[in-house]
């Protein structure tokens, strides 16, 4: 598969490629599913989700980064049916997601109780300041949803003097869990 494309900024940084992977193997996602993205923005994880799940649904308050995420979009190849939507989440959801992510914080609870309410099967929360991690943390169990909590952080290489050297990400912390009651394996797989 060719590298997600993107080509238009939205003025925020995407998820980053290592990050995607790492979120794309926990979704677990199939061409049967409906996968929905809240906050798209440049629209990476929209588009590398295309390219697995049958449906997709992203919902993005910013108009002109809903435009972005449409334009990256069609500069990339994808096999599923896209439905791009200029709401501000939970507004906008859908009633029948699979699977569900949320890239921001903005209204993050309320999401959270639309996918108890809805049965979301896979529902997966990034998340890069520590204190937002501790407050989704404790949201998501209070709701039933936890199941996993993954803290990671990428550094990529770069030159020095001769030699390697690395430059460090942001830590990523990622929030794991469903609220259909069945189990999330540590793979993104059924356990």
């Amino acid at each position: 598969m060719s590298r997600v494309a993107l080509p238009h900024d939205a003025k925020a940084g995407p998820t980053k490629p290592e990050v995607r992977a790492v979120l794309l193997s926990k979704l677990g996602l199939t061409d049967g599913d409906h996968f929905v993205e809240v906050g798209s923005c440049t629209g990476a994880v929209t588009i590398e989700a295309a390219r697995q799940a049958g449906r997709v649904t992203a919902v993005e308050r910013k108009e002109s980064r809903l435009e972005t995420t449409e334009k990256n979009l069609d500069a990339n190849e994808t096999s599923a049916e896209v439905d791009l939507r200029a709401a501000e989440a939970p507004e906008g959801l859908p009633e029948d997601a699979d699977a569900l992510f949320l890239g921001g914080s903005r209204n993050y609870e309320a999401v959270l109780d639309h996918a108890v309410e809805t049965g979301v099967d896979r529902v997966i929360m990034n998340v890069s300041r520590l204190e937002v991690a501790g407050a989704a943390t404790e949201a998501f169990r209070e709701r039933g949803l936890l199941e996993d909590v993954v803290q990671f952080q990428v550094s990529h290489g770069y030159e020095l003097a001769g030699a390697t050297s690395f430059d460090s990400d942001n830590p990523v912390y990622m929030l794991i869990g469903s609220a259909s009651g069945s189990e999330v394996a540590a793979d993104g797989g059924q356990p």
